[in-house]
Protein backbone atom coordinates (compact mmCIF):
# COMPACT_ATOMS: atom_id res chain seq x y z
CA UNK A 1 0.00 0.00 0.00
CA UNK A 2 2.70 2.37 0.64
CA UNK A 3 4.21 1.88 -3.16
CA UNK A 4 0.72 2.71 -4.31
CA UNK A 5 -0.30 5.99 -2.21
CA UNK A 6 3.03 7.70 -1.20
CA UNK A 7 4.55 7.10 -5.58
CA UNK A 8 7.38 5.10 -3.91
CA UNK A 9 9.16 2.95 -6.33
CA UNK A 10 9.24 -0.50 -5.32
CA UNK A 11 12.13 -2.50 -6.52
CA UNK A 12 11.92 -6.24 -5.64
CA UNK A 13 9.84 -7.78 -8.79
CA UNK A 14 11.53 -11.28 -8.56
CA UNK A 15 9.71 -11.50 -5.06
CA UNK A 16 6.99 -10.20 -6.26
CA UNK A 17 6.77 -12.41 -9.44
CA UNK A 18 7.41 -14.97 -6.71
CA UNK A 19 4.04 -13.83 -4.48
CA UNK A 20 1.99 -13.57 -7.77
CA UNK A 21 3.12 -17.20 -8.48
CA UNK A 22 2.18 -18.51 -5.18
CA UNK A 23 -1.31 -16.77 -5.48
CA UNK A 24 -2.35 -18.19 -8.22
CA UNK A 25 -1.54 -21.96 -7.03
CA UNK A 26 -2.93 -21.09 -3.96
CA UNK A 27 -6.47 -19.70 -6.12
CA UNK A 28 -6.57 -22.67 -8.30
CA UNK A 29 -6.22 -25.18 -5.70
CA UNK A 30 -9.34 -23.53 -3.52
CA UNK A 31 -11.06 -23.77 -6.47
CA UNK A 32 -10.30 -26.97 -7.23
CA UNK A 33 -11.21 -28.22 -3.66
CA UNK A 34 -14.07 -26.69 -3.03
CA UNK A 35 -15.84 -27.92 -6.57
CA UNK A 36 -14.94 -31.51 -5.35
CA UNK A 37 -16.55 -30.62 -2.41
CA UNK A 38 -19.92 -29.89 -4.06
CA UNK A 39 -19.31 -32.52 -6.89
CA UNK A 40 -19.42 -34.91 -4.30
CA UNK A 41 -22.78 -33.66 -2.77
CA UNK A 42 -23.78 -33.63 -6.11
CA UNK A 43 -24.18 -30.09 -6.95
CA UNK A 44 -23.79 -29.67 -10.24
CA UNK A 45 -23.57 -25.69 -10.19
CA UNK A 46 -19.70 -25.10 -10.03
CA UNK A 47 -18.88 -22.59 -12.17
CA UNK A 48 -19.81 -19.76 -10.74
CA UNK A 49 -19.39 -21.11 -7.17
CA UNK A 50 -15.36 -21.45 -8.17
CA UNK A 51 -15.50 -18.68 -9.68
CA UNK A 52 -16.52 -16.49 -6.46
CA UNK A 53 -14.48 -18.64 -4.24
CA UNK A 54 -11.31 -17.45 -6.04
CA UNK A 55 -12.68 -14.36 -6.27
CA UNK A 56 -13.11 -13.71 -2.38
CA UNK A 57 -9.59 -12.68 -2.33
CA UNK A 58 -10.79 -9.39 -3.82
CA UNK A 59 -12.68 -8.50 -0.47
CA UNK A 60 -10.29 -9.16 1.76
CA UNK A 61 -7.86 -6.99 -0.19
CA UNK A 62 -10.56 -4.04 0.18
CA UNK A 63 -11.35 -5.30 3.74
CA UNK A 64 -7.14 -4.41 4.06
CA UNK A 65 -7.70 -0.93 2.39
CA UNK A 66 -9.98 -0.35 5.29
CA UNK A 67 -7.58 -1.32 7.93
CA UNK A 68 -5.04 0.57 6.10
CA UNK A 69 -6.84 3.67 6.02
CA UNK A 70 -7.69 3.75 9.77
CA UNK A 71 -4.12 3.11 10.76
CA UNK A 72 -1.67 4.25 8.38
CA UNK A 73 -3.61 7.47 6.70
CA UNK A 74 -4.07 10.41 7.56
CA UNK A 75 -6.75 12.07 5.33
CA UNK A 76 -8.74 15.20 6.54
CA UNK A 77 -11.16 16.15 4.17
CA UNK A 78 -14.04 14.26 2.64
CA UNK A 79 -13.26 14.00 -0.86
CA UNK A 80 -9.67 12.48 -0.55
CA UNK A 81 -11.26 9.84 1.34
CA UNK A 82 -13.93 9.22 -1.08
CA UNK A 83 -11.00 9.06 -3.84
CA UNK A 84 -9.00 6.82 -1.98
CA UNK A 85 -12.11 4.64 -1.01
CA UNK A 86 -13.07 4.83 -5.04
CA UNK A 87 -9.81 3.69 -5.78
CA UNK A 88 -9.32 0.99 -3.28
CA UNK A 89 -12.65 -0.67 -4.68
CA UNK A 90 -12.21 -0.38 -8.12
CA UNK A 91 -8.41 -2.37 -7.58
CA UNK A 92 -10.46 -4.43 -5.37
CA UNK A 93 -12.61 -5.81 -8.02
CA UNK A 94 -10.42 -5.71 -10.53
CA UNK A 95 -7.98 -8.27 -8.39
CA UNK A 96 -11.59 -10.27 -7.65
CA UNK A 97 -12.27 -10.63 -11.35
CA UNK A 98 -9.12 -11.94 -11.65
CA UNK A 99 -8.39 -14.08 -8.78
CA UNK A 100 -12.02 -15.17 -10.12
CA UNK A 101 -10.70 -15.87 -13.29
CA UNK A 102 -8.32 -18.12 -12.60
CA UNK A 103 -10.30 -20.10 -10.17
CA UNK A 104 -12.86 -20.90 -12.55
CA UNK A 105 -10.33 -21.78 -15.37
CA UNK A 106 -8.63 -24.23 -12.82
CA UNK A 107 -12.16 -26.08 -12.17
CA UNK A 108 -12.94 -26.39 -15.57
CA UNK A 109 -9.80 -28.22 -15.98
CA UNK A 110 -9.99 -30.58 -13.27
CA UNK A 111 -13.90 -31.41 -13.88
CA UNK A 112 -12.83 -31.71 -17.93
CA UNK A 113 -10.27 -34.37 -16.59
CA UNK A 114 -12.41 -35.91 -14.01
CA UNK A 115 -15.31 -36.60 -16.34
CA UNK A 116 -13.11 -37.59 -19.64
CA UNK A 117 -11.66 -40.41 -17.74
CA UNK A 118 -14.93 -41.74 -16.93
CA UNK A 119 -15.46 -44.90 -18.33
CA UNK A 120 -18.86 -45.93 -19.59
CA UNK A 121 -19.72 -49.27 -21.91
Amino acid sequence: MNSIWFSRIYYVFGFLALVFVILIVTCSEVAVLMCYFHLCAEDYYWPWRAFLTAGASGYYVFLYSIIYYIQRLTIDNFPSAVLYFGWSLVMSLLFSILTGTVGYFAALVFVRKIFASIKVD
